[in-house]
């Protein structure tokens, strides 16, 4: 089986290895004792690039594996959106 982001996974993988730089540039503030409003500024950008992969992951699932499940119907296309819904849940928390 061939996952729903297989397309996109290259641009996927440098959106996380930004989102890892950032992070670790939040560290190295913390440790230097940087100003806290600089910290939270540069916390809010790691959360949004977190944000967008997450979202492009999700419009992946939707428009590939759960438009498969809805096409084949059943048990597993119920499964498939209970799942997106979760998903979504925990997104907006």
């Amino acid at each position: 089986m061939q996952h729903g982001y297989v397309d996109d996974k290259e641009a996927l993988l440098k959106r996380l290895k930004r989102a890892e730089g950032q992070v670790r540039g939040i560290h190295k503030m913390v440790e230097n004792d940087t100003y806290c409003i600089d910290v939270l500024t540069q916390v809010s950008a790691a959360t949004k690039a977190l944000e967008t992969v997450a979202l492009q992951l999700l419009d992946d699932h939707l428009s590939h594996c759960v438009a498969q499940a809805t096409q084949e119907g059943g048990p597993v296309a119920d499964e498939k959106l209970k799942e997106a819904s979760a998903a979504i849940a925990r997104l907006v928390r």
